[in-house]
Order: structure tokens, then C-alpha cells, then sequence
């Protein structure tokens, strides 16, 4: 993991070195314009560069597009030797490592996440992955990058929103892992890059002690899950439905940490004033999204199909207090409907 203008010494160290036979970034439509032109200022080499741009947005993390990619590199020369560095958001850096994990039995690859979702979650951790139709990260491998590069700068590019999104990975740390992260995390009046790079960095500490402990997910890993079960359920579900606007990752993670809060409340005994507490947070920050009793049956189908589910028992990451956290607990249709409606409520 290596941070800022140090990060970039040791990428052109590392080019120098490795002597990649073609350079490939892989972008898509925004980081090619907003983040491709400071990058290539800072990478110091005479060996030929080749760009490759997809199509923005978690629709376009499919096979498909991987497919257009493979055929990009192959047409460009790609061989064994070639290097690919992933410049954007968690679509382009789990795209981008599974293509490159998976072409020609594995090329190197390099991460740049772009967007604060991307810093603190998925460029860090080795997975890598597509989306099979609305099902999200289902085709994919564990496989870690060369190097991770974090710019802070690379935020100045993200709307308000997307900086929201990445604020719930962080706030889900805190819960999970460390309260004075928490407790940082809800204190600032506005998100600004010069607030939220701090966080960053403690984030990222977390999340990679977390996978260097146990990096396929058999154990302590599965804490990363918190919020995601119902979260992803939720997420899919806006997704595909025609009359919903989409979520963001975090949007959808925000709904999930209330309603696994209320789920652990209920089977763990969260303490009461503490899930309150956590709700009134989460909802000022990300207001309140409007889930139907009518919508109900449509996310628990999809909850069975998330891919931490073994012998199609859905499983949840349940939390007895700030930092103490069960793994594998098993929670019945009517709780997971009450924790929506406590949503709601």
C-alpha cells in the first residue's frame, strides 16, 4: 500500500525494474478525462502505453466488457509480460483485475483506485470480480495487484455523492473494528478531501489487517460483510427495478448496517440507544431511501443468491457491541422484515 508522492517513486521503480514489454490502463469514459492526464505525468517511462476505455458505471461491470477488453490486449499486442494498471473506481479495479488475472493464465496489474468507495475497499484485499446479470461479484478470483497507489488528489475528481458512497465503507470499519474511527467519520459538518484523507489511511490500515489475518474470507474477513447482506440485496433489487432510481454502493450499505444493527439489537442485545444513535447518523448523512412492504419479497429472493450463503442458508456478520462482532448467524425471514421496517419506522 503505498500513499501519494511516495507511491509514484515506487511505481516508476518498479516499471524500471520489471521492464513490462507493454504498459496497458485500463480507464473508463470519466477517469480517462478527469484522472488519466495527472497520472501520466507523474509514470516515467520510455516503453510503449496503450489506453483502454470502457463505458462507466456498475452495469458495465460485466463478462461482456471483459471480453471487449481481452480482445482490446490481444489485438494491441498483449503478451505474458505485459503490465495493466487499473485507473478508476471498484468497477475498474475488480474488472480490471480479473481481466488481468485471468488473460493469458495472469499479466501483472497495478491499482489506482479513484474514488474514496475504491481506496478503502476494492483495491485493497486481492478480490476481484463481474457481476453475472444483477448478482453482484459472482464470477471472479482472489488475486492481489503488484502494488496499490493511493492519491488523495484523485478525489478532487469525485462528486459529493460518490465521496457519501466511500464515507459508509468507512463508517462500517468504525462499527466493526474502531469506535474513535466511528465516531471521526460522523463528526464533519462537510466531506472535503482534506477531512476524509486521514480517514482514509486508517481505513485502509483496518481493512488490510484485517485480509492479511485471513485473506479468502474462512474467518475474521467475514467481518468486512457487515451491512453488505442486506445491503447488496437492496442494492440489486433498486438496480433492477425499472421503477426505482439506482443506488450507490453505499446508499444501499447505509440501509444495511440499520437493518443488521436492528437484527443484532434483536439476537445479540446491540445495545438499544446505541442502534438509535447509529440510525439518526446514517440517515443524516444519507437521508432516507423509500422501501416498500411491496418490495419485500423481491430482496429477500435475492438475499438467498448472495454468494456468502452456504446450503441456502443466508448468513449475517451480527454485532453484540461497537468492535464485537459474530460471524455466520443465521436470521429468519420475519426478522429481516422487521429490521426493514424498523428502516422505516
Amino acid at each position: 500500500m503505498n500513499f501519494t508522492e511516495d507511491a509514484y517513486t515506487k511505481l516508476n521503480k518498479y516499471v524500471l525494474e520489471s521492464k513490462p514489454s507493454l504498459i496497458f490502463i485500463l480507464v473508463d469514459e470519466n477517469t480517462g478525462d478527469d484522472c488519466l492526464p495527472l497520472f501520466l505525468q507523474q509514470l516515467e517511462t520510455e516503453q510503449t502505453i496503450e489506453i483502454i476505455e470502457i463505458e462507466p458505471g456498475e452495469v458495465n461491470k460485466n463478462l461482456d466488457t471483459c471480453i471487449g477488453v481481452w480482445n482490446a490486449l490481444t489485438e494491441l499486442g498483449a503478451d505474458r509480460k505485459s503490465l495493466l494498471i487499473n485507473l478508476g473506481g471498484g468497477v475498474i479495479t475488480d474488472l480490471g483485475g480479473f481481466v488481468a488475472s485471468s488473460f493469458k493464465r495472469g499479466i501483472s496489474f497495478v491499482n489506482i483506485p479513484t474514488t474514496l468507495l475504491s481506496m478503502v475497499d476494492a483495491s485493497v484485499g486481492g478480490k476481484t470480480g463481474v457481476d453475472l446479470g444483477i448478482l453482484k461479484n459472482q464470477i471472479g478470483l482472489f488475486s492481489n495487484p503488484e502494488m496499490v497507489l493511493i492519491d488523495p488528489l484523485y478525489l478532487e475528481t469525485v462528486s459529493e455523492r460518490e465521496l457519501r458512497s466511500g464515507l459508509a465503507e468507512i463508517l462500517k470499519h468504525g462499527l466493526i473494528y474502531d469506535k474513535n474511527l466511528w465516531n471521526k467519520a460522523i463528526s464533519f459538518k462537510e466531506l472535503s478531501v482534506r477531512n476524509l484523507s486521514s480517514l482514509v489511511h486508517r481505513s485502509i490500515e483496518i481493512k488490510n489487517e484485517v485480509v492479511i489475518e485471513d485473506p479468502k474470507e474462512a474467518g475474521l474477513r467475514k467481518i468486512l460483510n457487515f451491512g453488505h447482506t442486506l445491503g447488496h440485496a437492496v442494492e440489486s433489487y433498486f438496480l433492477e427495478s425499472e421503477a426505482k432510481e439506482n443506488l450507490t454502493h453505499g446508499e444501499a450499505i447505509a440501509i444495511g448496517m440499520i437493518t443488521e444493527g436492528y437484527i443484532s439489537k434483536t439476537l445479540l442485545n446491540f445495545p438499544s440507544e446505541e442502534l438509535d444513535n447509529i440510525k439518526k447518523s446514517i440517515l443524516k448523512i444519507y437521508g432516507k431511501v423509500k422501501i416498500e412492504a411491496t418490495d419485500y419479497d423481491a430482496i429477500m429472493e435475492l438475499l438467498i443468491h448472495d454468494k456468502k450463503n452456504v446450503g441456502g442458508q443466508v448468513n449475517f456478520v451480527l454485532l453484540s457491541d461497537f468492535e464485537k462482532y459474530k460471524l455466520d448467524c443465521k436470521v429468519d425471514k420475519e426478522l429481516i422484515i422487521k429490521s426493514l421496517n424498523y428502516y422505516n419506522s
